[in-house]
């Protein structure tokens, strides 16, 4: 098996952060020993969620931190409604019928009755599976953790939900602008993180590199542009195919726009299908290359060459993919929008702009075309502020306090 293919321990991550916090690890996982801890969510590969817990899970575990993972299955039905409890989460309009509501009762009940949680700590993610706890005699803390934008949520859909999540003992969010002021429950905000030694971040030789670009047909003859998100209407595909169609009448170069079809998100064909559409409609099929396939790779290959990264994001959570292109040390021209702004200071390690401003997101992107000098520059600040605020190793460090907060009390 060859090395950078296995689960890595803890101490090979020396080489990217300090012997200290290595030490400190280790320290902060002692009180923990006796306390077992599950961790649930709606799917293990596609999203944010399921690349986090894959790394945290066995690092927690490699340091003494019982640390299970367990995942709620769903039917197409259970997904989309639970999309639409999403999409309503981030503002948008929703149709509360007694019917959804029915039906995303039941499936967590009917997934509580063959799934034992007798953990000292259970922590839940998103939307999915948070009625969870109405079907267990609570005797342990239950967080619930949101990586979802809350900033402006549906309010019956949040009157609704709300009725589960005061049964919690802590809510966890992303950015500080989530906090809901009417939930008396305590509420913490801790930022999502990459793993740098998983397939998508590591580092990579050029012969590898090349290979993948050749395998999933993307030439180099021209300026490479990418947006690395699943295809998710909040994170406005059709929109960058737009800012592409203004950058190509200066420059000539292509366009990527890699995404993965998340097992619990129903909505992801429709969104490729449409840029498909809008591709033929508009006949640069030549320079726009959609991908769909599931490879993370690929990804590392598309974030180590492409010129520019692009996020256009309508709604962002936190934007782990905008955090992966500032670890690759690429320039970034993204949304002002979510967690965007806590990774990227505009004009320093990247552009910041309003997700309606096309002229602007191609006047960046061209500007950083024109000055590769200025795009280096950016890079190496991008890279630092991830090594600094936005690796694994913290979000162990939050967790494990967090844990230890609620366990020790």
């Amino acid at each position: 098996m060859n090395r950078c293919d296995i689960i890595h321990p803890l101490e090979d991550y020396r080489y990217i952060i300090d012997d200290e916090t290595i030490s400190r690890l280790y320290q902060d996982a002692r009180p923990l020993y006796d306390v077992s801890v599950v961790t649930i969510n709606s799917t293990t590969q596609g999203g944010g969620v399921a690349e986090i817990l894959n790394s945290l899970t066995p690092l927690l575990n490699d340091i003494g931190v019982e640390f299970g993972w367990r995942v709620i299955p769903g039917s197409p039905d259970f997904f989309v409604i639970t999309k639409k409890f999403h999409n309503g989460l981030q503002g948008e309009q929703i149709n509360l019928t007694d019917m959804k509501k029915c039906l995303y009762q039941d499936f967590n009940s009917r997934f509580a009755k063959y799934t034992h949680i007798d953990h000292g700590c259970v922590i839940v993610h998103d939307p999915q599976p948070l009625p969870l706890i109405s079907y267990y005699r609570k005797s342990q803390p239950w967080i619930w953790r949101c990586h979802v934008d809350l900033s402006n949520p549906n309010r019956d859909l949040w009157d609704y939900l709300k009725g589960f999540i005061l049964r919690y003992d802590l809510v966890v969010v992303s950015h500080k602008d989530y906090i809901q002021p009417d939930l008396p429950v305590e509420q913490r905000v801790i930022h999502p993180a990459i793993d740098p030694l998983c397939p998508k971040n590591r580092p990579m030789g050029k012969k590898v590199i090349d290979r993948y670009l050749k395998k999933f047909a993307i030439p180099r003859d021209k300026p490479l542009i990418t947006q690395v998100s699943r295809f998710d209407k909040w994170k406005d595909p059709e929109g960058v195919i737009d800012i592409f169609r203004e950058v190509k009448k200066e420059v000539d170069c292509r366009l990527v726009l890699c995404g993965s079809i998340a097992l619990d998100d129903p909505e992801c064909t429709f969104v490729h299908d449409g840029c498909m559409r809008k591709i033929q409609q508009c006949g640069i099929e030549d320079d726009v290359i959609l991908i769909t396939s599931e490879n993370n790779i690929l990804v590392n290959s598309l974030q180590q060459v492409s010129d520019v990264i692009i996020q256009r994001s309508i709604r962002e959570g936190f934007g782990l993919s905008v955090t992966e292109a500032l670890w690759k040390g690429r320039p970034v021209v993204a949304s002002n929008t979510g967690g965007i702004p806590l990774q990227i200071t505009d004009g320093e390690n990247g552009y910041l702009l309003d997700p309606e401003d096309t002229e602007g997101f191609s006047e960046r992107v061209l500007s950083l075309l024109d000055d590769p000098r200025r795009a280096e520059e950016m890079g190496i600040k991008g890279r630092e502020t991830v090594r600094k605020h936005f690796l694994i190793t913290r979000l162990m460090s939050d967790y494990m306090r967090m844990i230890g907060d609620l366990t020790s009390a």
